[in-house]
């Protein structure tokens, strides 16, 4: 299983992040070919014992590497990489990983 973890730093105005993101983004997202499956944090991101400059974490998983890096060089990956100028001027962390159940 591969993973994009999508770390959005916290923005000005929360509640238009949070309007934007849901109604817009997601849906762009989830066409993505390849994912398997999407989720976000609910609630606040909070570090260990220290605040954190994160307002929302995505987590999308994918099959394989090779499915994730195909997913994101889609039209759909494009489209999605290019919304993000639209509603993330705070910045984004994107980290992408294999996993392996241990």
């Amino acid at each position: 299983m591969a993973k994009l973890i999508a770390l959005y730093r916290k923005p000005a105005d929360t509640a238009r992040f949070d309007r934007y993101y849901y109604s817009t983004h997601v849906p762009i997202a989830k066409k993505v070919p390849g994912l398997r499956r999407y989720e976000v944090s609910d609630g606040g991101v909070s570090g260990v014992g220290s605040e954190s400059p994160y307002h929302l974490a995505a987590i999308l998983s994918f099959d394989s590497m090779t499915d994730l890096q195909k997913g994101l060089a889609s039209p759909e990956g494009g489209a999605t990489a290019a919304d993000l100028g639209n509603f993330a001027q705070a910045g984004v962390d994107l980290l992408v990983f294999e996993t392996k159940e241990i």
